[in-house]
């Protein structure tokens, strides 16, 4: 019986939709979906509820929760990873708390900027351990990687982690239906090519019958911007370099130097900017849990309906052979040719039992690429940091992130470094 591991499996609501997934799969049947957490008690809430999913779909995949990680992983031939180090509290409250003693604001804190340094930092030595297991029980596994800051994350399991990895986002996915939902344009038909870096890759291509539908999209879009609405810095962001984002406003708002500035508190109010935004959906999360644990954990009638997640397509693909194209973060091998060969880019990729394989993209518009190369600094600056345990690389990744540049002195940037370094504690490795 074939092997499929979830790290991270007391994410309840996100196995639900991707081992429901794989379980709604006919190619996928027979398959032992090996469940493991830290957590104990969200480990048997996901093994209940994903058991009650199996008896209500009449799925064949075995369900086995393990609380000893190597055992998870042993023989595995795919590994899915879903994890959080640190949690909301302490460690996101800390991510946001410190840098707003500085005058450091944030919205979401897990990809980019101190917040997803400080992330990055406390996640890639826990990741590094999976690799090691990875390498002596399961070496030839796919690893399907879900957890932010996906750039950073992806790349250094194949750097330094010797597992063939893949990065999966869910914006590439919803980039075209949300733009034009939100615009009232069809998108049947539309055909769109995507690629840059996660969270700032660019719809560099979309026609309609061999129409480019950028004109129309940037009218709207101006027509949009005139009154207060969700989505308002990625417009200004295409208005103003050209190419629509793939992730959200509220995520981009802290990616670039001109929106979150104590100097133009007005920006906040213009482009519908959520400050701690992340902080607050956190809370919503968990006082909503105990509902959404009688619903889905104890619930014998439980239904699941195939979702937009990647991974069981993925899955699918290599075990029929037939293929499926995914936008994917893998290394960039010469990929995007104006990006760096360091780096982790997000490109339309083929699966089919070959593997992962990505497109060749070329040049990206030089201004894209300008604006991804900032965050590129801060990811790879981050990786040499946690690689070599230097602090001062720490404080070059935080100097180098484009919205922490524009708001703070380089005194003031250090300091908080070491502030936040101090205040995770046992979370952070020794730094020299």
């Amino acid at each position: 019986m074939s092997k499929i591991t979830f790290i991270g499996a007391g994410s309840t609501v996100f196995a639900k939709n991707v081992l429901g997934d794989i379980m709604a799969t006919p190619a996928l049947q027979g398959f032992e979906l090996a469940l493991y957490d830290i957590d104990l008690q969200r480990l048997k809430d996901s093994e209940n509820m994903l058991n009650n999913l199996k008896h209500s779909g009449g799925s064949t995949c075995t369900i086995i929760a393990y609380t000893d990680r190597k055992e998870a992983l042993r023989g595995a031939k795919y590994v899915i990873n879903a994890i959080q180090v640190g949690g909301y509290d302490p460690c996101t409250i800390t991510d946001f708390e410190i840098p707003k003693k500085y005058g450091l604001r944030q919205t979401i804190a897990d990809t980019a900027g101190i917040g997803g340094i400080f992330r990055n930092l406390r996640t890639i030595p826990v990741m590094l351990d999976f690799a090691a297991d990875i390498r002596e029980v399961c070496p030839d596994a796919l690893f399907l990687n879900y957890t932010n800051p996906m750039a950073v994350l992806t790349n250094v399991m194949n750097t330094y982690g010797g597992v063939k990895t893949v990065g999966l986002c869910h914006s590439v996915q919803q980039c075209i239906p949300g733009l034009f939902s939100h615009l009232g344009i069809d998108q049947e038909g539309v055909q769109a090519t995507i690629a840059g870096i996660n969270h700032m890759a660019w719809l560099l291509k979309v026609t309609k019958d061999g129409k480019d539908l950028y004109p129309e999209i940037k009218r709207l879009a101006a027509e949009k911007q005139l009154e207060p609405h969700g989505d308002m810095v990625r417009y200004e962001m295409m208005l103003k370099f050209g190419y629509y984002i793939t992730e959200s406003s509220e995520h981009n708002a802290e990616y670039h130097p001109y929106f979150i500035k104590r100097n133009y508190p007005e920006l906040i109010d213009r482009f519908q900017i959520p400050l701690d935004e992340y902080p607050r959906r956190c809370v919503e999360q968990i006082g909503r849990w105990e509902q959404m644990r009688e619903e889905l954990v104890n619930n014998q009638e439980l239904k699941h309906e195939r979702s937009h997640e990647y991974a069981s397509y993925i899955l699918e693909a290599i075990e029929t052979n037939v293929p499926f194209k995914i936008g994917g973060n893998i290394m960039n091998t010469g990929l995007i040719t104006n990006l760096p060969k360091e780096a982790v880019v997000e490109v339309p990729c083929l699966v089919d039992r070959s593997g992962v394989t990505p497109t060749y993209v070329g040049d990206l518009p030089p201004q894209c690429a300008a604006l991804n190369r900032t965050n590129i600094n801060t990811q790879l600056l981050t990786i040499e940091a946690a690689i070599t345990r230097k602090k001062e690389h720490i404080y070059h990744a935080a100097m180098l992130d484009p919205h922490t540049a524009a708001e703070l002195s380089m005194d003031d940037i250090v300091n908080m470094c070491d502030e936040l370094i101090a205040a995770h504690g046992d979370w952070l490795p020794e730094y020299q």
